[in-house]
Protein backbone atom coordinates (compact mmCIF):
# COMPACT_ATOMS: atom_id res chain seq x y z
CA UNK A 1 0.00 0.00 0.00
CA UNK A 2 1.03 3.18 -1.03
CA UNK A 3 1.45 5.94 1.78
CA UNK A 4 -1.42 9.24 1.83
CA UNK A 5 0.39 12.08 0.39
CA UNK A 6 -0.74 15.76 0.80
CA UNK A 7 -2.56 16.12 -2.34
CA UNK A 8 -5.50 18.54 -0.84
CA UNK A 9 -8.07 15.71 -0.70
CA UNK A 10 -8.77 14.67 3.15
CA UNK A 11 -6.48 11.86 3.80
CA UNK A 12 -9.28 9.56 5.30
CA UNK A 13 -10.37 9.41 1.72
CA UNK A 14 -6.80 8.99 0.22
CA UNK A 15 -6.97 6.11 3.05
CA UNK A 16 -10.73 4.32 1.89
CA UNK A 17 -9.47 5.14 -1.91
CA UNK A 18 -5.87 2.84 -1.43
CA UNK A 19 -8.29 0.12 0.28
CA UNK A 20 -10.58 0.52 -2.59
CA UNK A 21 -7.72 0.21 -5.16
CA UNK A 22 -6.34 -2.82 -3.24
CA UNK A 23 -9.88 -4.24 -3.95
CA UNK A 24 -10.61 -3.29 -7.28
CA UNK A 25 -6.64 -4.81 -8.37
CA UNK A 26 -7.29 -8.05 -6.74
CA UNK A 27 -4.83 -7.47 -3.81
CA UNK A 28 -7.92 -7.71 -1.31
CA UNK A 29 -10.66 -10.38 -2.33
CA UNK A 30 -14.20 -10.68 -0.95
CA UNK A 31 -14.31 -11.72 2.75
CA UNK A 32 -10.63 -10.93 3.64
CA UNK A 33 -9.85 -9.10 6.10
CA UNK A 34 -8.61 -5.78 6.01
CA UNK A 35 -5.07 -3.89 8.18
CA UNK A 36 -6.80 -2.32 11.42
CA UNK A 37 -6.95 1.26 12.09
CA UNK A 38 -4.25 1.31 14.28
CA UNK A 39 -2.27 -0.44 11.48
CA UNK A 40 -3.33 1.93 8.71
CA UNK A 41 -2.47 4.89 11.38
CA UNK A 42 0.60 3.24 12.22
CA UNK A 43 1.81 2.62 8.63
CA UNK A 44 0.42 5.93 6.75
CA UNK A 45 1.36 8.15 10.27
CA UNK A 46 -1.73 9.47 10.87
CA UNK A 47 -4.21 9.65 13.61
CA UNK A 48 -5.94 6.24 14.20
CA UNK A 49 -9.24 8.04 14.67
CA UNK A 50 -8.88 9.66 10.68
CA UNK A 51 -7.71 5.73 9.42
CA UNK A 52 -11.30 5.30 11.66
CA UNK A 53 -13.28 7.33 9.72
CA UNK A 54 -11.90 6.00 6.42
CA UNK A 55 -12.42 2.84 6.96
CA UNK A 56 -16.38 3.89 8.89
CA UNK A 57 -16.76 5.37 4.99
CA UNK A 58 -16.35 1.94 3.25
CA UNK A 59 -18.59 0.32 5.91
CA UNK A 60 -20.86 3.18 5.63
CA UNK A 61 -20.87 2.46 1.21
CA UNK A 62 -21.27 -1.19 2.15
CA UNK A 63 -17.80 -2.29 0.43
CA UNK A 64 -16.44 -3.59 4.15
CA UNK A 65 -18.17 -4.94 7.03
CA UNK A 66 -17.56 -5.88 10.48
CA UNK A 67 -17.40 -9.13 12.34
CA UNK A 68 -17.49 -7.86 15.81
CA UNK A 69 -14.36 -8.24 17.65
CA UNK A 70 -12.08 -9.32 15.07
CA UNK A 71 -12.07 -6.89 12.50
CA UNK A 72 -13.41 -5.51 9.05
CA UNK A 73 -13.13 -7.38 5.63
CA UNK A 74 -14.11 -6.98 2.27
CA UNK A 75 -17.75 -7.40 1.34
CA UNK A 76 -18.67 -10.29 -1.03
CA UNK A 77 -19.80 -8.08 -4.04
CA UNK A 78 -17.17 -4.74 -3.30
CA UNK A 79 -15.39 -5.34 -6.24
CA UNK A 80 -18.90 -4.95 -8.66
CA UNK A 81 -19.81 -1.87 -6.38
CA UNK A 82 -16.60 0.04 -6.56
CA UNK A 83 -16.50 -0.96 -10.82
CA UNK A 84 -19.28 0.08 -10.95
CA UNK A 85 -19.19 3.11 -9.74
CA UNK A 86 -15.96 3.93 -11.29
CA UNK A 87 -17.19 3.29 -14.55
CA UNK A 88 -20.27 5.75 -14.06
CA UNK A 89 -17.19 8.55 -12.46
CA UNK A 90 -15.54 7.67 -15.57
CA UNK A 91 -18.08 8.47 -17.49
CA UNK A 92 -19.11 11.76 -16.40
CA UNK A 93 -15.29 12.98 -15.81
CA UNK A 94 -14.05 11.93 -18.89
CA UNK A 95 -16.53 10.71 -21.68
CA UNK A 96 -18.88 13.27 -21.16
CA UNK A 97 -16.85 16.31 -21.83
CA UNK A 98 -14.88 14.50 -24.49
CA UNK A 99 -17.92 13.85 -26.32
CA UNK A 100 -19.02 17.56 -25.90
CA UNK A 101 -15.73 18.93 -26.97
CA UNK A 102 -16.32 16.18 -30.20
CA UNK A 103 -19.70 17.66 -30.74
CA UNK A 104 -18.30 21.34 -30.45
CA UNK A 105 -15.80 19.94 -33.39
CA UNK A 106 -18.39 18.50 -35.70
CA UNK A 107 -17.37 14.94 -34.72
CA UNK A 108 -19.97 12.32 -33.37
CA UNK A 109 -19.11 9.15 -31.54
CA UNK A 110 -17.40 6.84 -34.94
CA UNK A 111 -15.34 9.48 -35.19
CA UNK A 112 -13.96 9.25 -32.03
CA UNK A 113 -13.88 5.37 -31.90
CA UNK A 114 -11.80 5.31 -34.87
CA UNK A 115 -9.37 7.98 -32.64
CA UNK A 116 -9.42 5.07 -30.32
CA UNK A 117 -8.79 2.65 -33.02
CA UNK A 118 -5.71 4.02 -34.32
CA UNK A 119 -4.11 5.67 -31.01
CA UNK A 120 -0.71 5.09 -29.25
CA UNK A 121 0.30 6.31 -25.91
CA UNK A 122 3.20 8.56 -26.61
CA UNK A 123 6.13 6.99 -24.17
Amino acid sequence: MVGVKDDGRPLFLQVAEQIENAIVDGSLTADTQVPSTNELAAFHRINPATAGKGINQLVADGILYKRRGIGMFVATDARTQLLQRRRQDFTQQFLAPLMTEASKLGMDAEDIKKLIDVWEPQR
